[in-house]
């Protein structure tokens, strides 16, 4: 494996880049590791909803670049979020992906227990711990924000705060009033055989909505639009009225006029929002999804997702709810084939990169964003080890 040496961030590239990144980067495990530190440890991540814990004691883990970390409900509703972790002999605390510890966290290996606050709680006396300082014990907390209800949690400084990333789009999100929504089943793990750059430049890349996916060609009607902020990209298409030929699509396009708390032009459009450097939210009109795309190696990503909505227990609510699930288990499913066929290219040696058209922004911004990051991102191959 080609060794990269570790450099500081460094100020954006004074050139002006027409290219796609580089294909290794898609690949190499040394450029991977430069990523986990660069980018990764000082992103925000998406642990839940606030209405994912709404009871005191109620938890949701996440595990990150071999963290593992717990979003807890105390006393007062106050939310806080710590390593998962026992400051006694490192055992995890809180198991599955979601329960409720009642009114302590209790480490399953030597019964020290912690309460909701993180504070350590008590020792067993047994154990003869007596007369010992444990006043600084208590469970080490991880930087968080909690946006529109949404909590994020980074493990070091880094990017801005969530609610400056994403301000350009403040007022078009508020109709929404993400603090209501309410989780509409559990978090789906998908595993893909691909690196996480690859997912995020698909779901940023419009060119190819015309030519793989004919569902949403037909919604959109060509209506596509793409443009770039400094942390945010913005996807988003408006359902046309027409028609569709296909009984799930046509019969989703007639349940669009029943969500009338969003004013009229949002109640027939599709927004996408893709949040550096691996999150994402989809928002229609009847539901908002988040979409997260874990890195687990250079070649390995786990699609972290799952619904959000308002409380609405009408019948035609519930119908497109279902019929926005079809429509995009189908985007789904085309969109993994392409994803795989792009990263078996990146390991060709035919390839390096690619030509970006001024309709390509979102991939062009990503880049940008990669470069300033991690500057050898600029080379067209990986750098040579010292000798």
């Amino acid at each position: 494996m080609t060794a990269l040496a570790p450099a500081p961030r460094a100020a954006a590239p004074a050139a002006t880049f027409t290219e796609s990144l580089p294909a290794w980067l898609y690949t190499d495990p040394a450029f991977f590791a430069l990523e986990r530190e660069r980018v990764f440890r000082g992103s925000w991540q998406i642990v839940c909803h606030v209405n994912d814990i709404p009871e005191a004691g109620d938890y949701q883990t996440f595990d990150f670049l071999d963290e593992t970390l717990v979003t807890l409900r105390g006393e007062g509703g106050v939310v806080r979020s710590f390593h998962n972790v026992c400051r006694h002999r490192a055992s995890r605390l809180a198991d599955g992906s979601h329960g409720n510890c009642g009114h302590r966290l209790v480490c399953p290996y030597h019964a020290w227990s912690y309460g909701l606050d993180g504070k350590l709680s008590a020792i067993p006396r047994w154990q003869g711990f007596e007369g010992q300082d444990t006043s600084d014990l208590t469970l080490r907390a991880v930087e968080q924000e909690i946006w529109n209800g949404f909590v994020f949690i980074r493990l070091e400084p880094g990017s801005p705060s969530v609610a400056e990333m994403m301000s350009p789009y403040a007022a078009e999100i508020a109709p929404y009033d993400f603090a209501s929504l309410q989780p509409q089943g559990k978090v789906v793990l998908r595993p893909r055989p691909v690196n996480w750059k690859n997912v995020g430049d698909n779901y940023a890349d419009g060119l190819h909505i015309p030519v793989a996916h004919p569902g949403l060609s037909r919604l959109f009607a060509g209506t596509y639009a793409m443009e770039a902020q400094p942390w945010v990209d913005k996807m988003s298409g408006v359902v046309t009225e027409t028609p569709s030929p296909n009984w799930s699509e046509r019969g989703y396009q007639a349940l669009l006029g029943g969500f009338d708390h969003l004013p009229p032009p949002l109640q027939r459009t599709w927004n996408y929002y893709k949040l550096w450097p691996n999150m994402a939210f989809d928002v229609y009109p009847d539901q908002i999804d988040f979409m997260q795309f874990i890195p687990v190696s250079a070649t390995q990503t786990l699609i972290r997702e799952i619904a959000y909505a308002r409380p609405d227990a009408r019948r035609e609510t519930r119908a497109a709810r279902y019929l926005n699930w079809r429509i995009n288990r189908q985007v789904n499913a085309e969109d993994t084939v392409l994803i795989e066929r792009v990263q078996a290219g990146m390991s060709s040696s035919s390839y390096t990169a690619g030509p970006l058209s001024p309709a390509e922004p979102c991939l062009a911004s990503f880049a940008e964003r990669m470069r300033v990051a991690i500057p050898e991102a600029a080379l067209p191959h990986p750098p040579r080890a010292s000798a």
